[in-house]
């Protein structure tokens, strides 16, 4: 059986309300990476963008980054979630020279992805090391056994 190889990514600072963004991470939560990237493509929302940059940095990672090969078509989402981050505190003028306070809310985006080990193919029999010369006349040897 292959093993489960994890590996993450995390983006920070995206310029998008963590609630908003929470919403296109639940589109791809639990999925392939090669079905979520199409599921956000096709999204047309601006916090996708952002999601599928940190889904393809988290595969990628994962791809590089083990010692061993991985299979592509098996690395699923593990897990992804979006928490706040920071706040910045602007002002919006105002009549009568006032300034009104808000803040731009971004997000942070983590997302850990599982991929197996390729499975290698098992080695063929020690028959088959043999140069194809010896083969051939291995056969031809037991082939004229026969007709005697």
């Amino acid at each position: 059986m292959a093993e489960t190889y994890f590996a993450h990514a995390f983006e920070k600072g995206i310029d998008s309300q963590p609630r908003k963004t929470n919403v296109v991470a639940s589109l791809v939560r639990d999925r392939y990476v090669a079905d979520a990237v199409v599921i956000l493509e096709h999204t047309p929302r601006r916090a996708a963008r952002a999601v599928l940059k940190a889904i393809e940095s988290a595969n990628a990672n994962l791809l590089n980054n083990s010692k061993v090969s991985i299979d592509p078509k098996t690395i699923r989402i593990a897990r992804i979630f979006v928490t706040t981050g920071t706040r910045m505190r602007r002002y919006k003028p105002a009549s009568r020279g006032r300034a009104l306070p808000y803040e731009k809310i971004s997000s942070n985006i983590f997302v850990e992805v599982a991929g197996e080990e390729k499975v290698k193919k098992a080695a063929e029999k020690a028959d088959d090391t043999k140069p194809k010369k010896a083969k051939e006349s291995k056969a031809k040897t037991e082939a004229k056994k026969e007709k005697k």
